[in-house]
């Protein structure tokens, strides 16, 4: 038996946006649940799950059970970040390759296990989370930006490939810092000039119900102060 609730999965969630795009999916009338690989300690009241992205079978355990109980996802956020800084020949071939499993290859077993159900139902919105590093390669950033690469490609092909059958897939470059605890005590920044987490979950809800005879494939979010 299926909830009242449409279900609305966000895949890399955690403290910080993965928690504000929850919340405010939640707050707008759907069954929200985050896909975490860590133990979570937020909101008890917004269901999450533990599982490794990369496993192809986790995924898809989960996330039927998800949908034989909540119907198929109407929206679907992949928001995983694994960010690797060093120099290329410094950086070991195994964490490079993480890189690419944690951004790449979770969106390709995501995009697997949720779409078919979505083109079934008749529709519905994948939202790829992006970077700076998704447009422009930065010395040091090899296997960060060849990870977020791969992912805005992965998320052009769905788009052309799943456009006519309902789906809205969008990739959303975030070209500034996210304000969280963890961002603050790395980079030491004002946070009036970071991004906050509730307005970039907006602007997420805002893709999520775009009229389909005026879709956003790209967009591009950052703070007034930052220079691009």
């Amino acid at each position: 038996m299926t909830s009242s609730k449409r279900l609305a999965i966000v895949a890399g969630a955690g403290p910080g946006l993965g928690d504000a795009l929850l919340t405010r999916f939640a707050q707008g009338g759907y069954h929200a649940v985050g896909y975490s690989r860590r133990q979570r300690t937020s909101d008890p009241s917004i269901e999450t799950r533990n599982l490794d992205l990369t496993d192809s079978d986790e995924v898809r355990a989960v996330t039927r059970e998800l949908t034989d109980r909540h119907g198929p996802p109407a929206i679907v956020v992949h928001n995983p970040a694994r960010l690797v800084r060093g120099p290329l020949l410094e950086t070991p071939i195994a964490q490079f390759e993480e890189a690419w499993r944690s951004m790449a290859l979770s969106a390709a077993i995501l995009a697997h296990n949720v779409i078919p159900a979505m083109v079934q139902a008749g529709g519905g919105a994948f939202i790829v989370s992006g970077a700076t590093a998704s447009l422009r390669g930065g010395a040091k950033f090899s296997a960060f930006a060849s990870a977020k690469f791969a992912l805005r490609g992965l998320t052009q092909s769905l788009a052309r490939e799943f456009q006519s059958s309902g789906i809205h897939v969008s990739h959303v470059i975030l070209d500034g810092i996210i304000d969280s605890d963890a961002s603050r005590a790395l980079h030491g920044r004002d946070p009036n000039t970071m991004m906050k987490p509730a307005d970039i979950a907006q602007a997420y809800w805002q893709l999520a119900h775009q009229p389909s005879s005026a879709w956003t494939h790209e967009l591009d979010l950052r703070p007034m102060s930052e220079s691009f």
